[in-house]
């Protein structure tokens, strides 16, 4: 089974919202939300997983990219 979350930050936490699935989480890092990510989707397929279903996580990922470098004039 796959399972997808969208990962995001909101400012303050990183947070995993399920895609086609009820599962919300974050953590204070993105280690941290990975664990927890791996965490709510065992609970929440308990019984898949007891039946002998292997989940496979699937993650997307939005980061933001500014300029670094600027331009002085002269």
């Amino acid at each position: 089974m796959l399972v997808k979350f969208d990962i995001y930050s909101d400012g303050e936490f990183w947070c995993g919202r399920g895609m086609g699935v009820d599962i919300f989480t974050q953590g204070a890092t993105l280690d941290e939300l990975m664990n927890n990510i791996k965490d709510a989707v065992e609970l929440h397929f308990e019984e898949d997983i007891d039946a002998g279903e292997q989940i496979t996580v699937v993650s997307l990922t939005e980061l933001q990219v500014g300029s670094i470098a600027k331009i002085s004039g002269c």
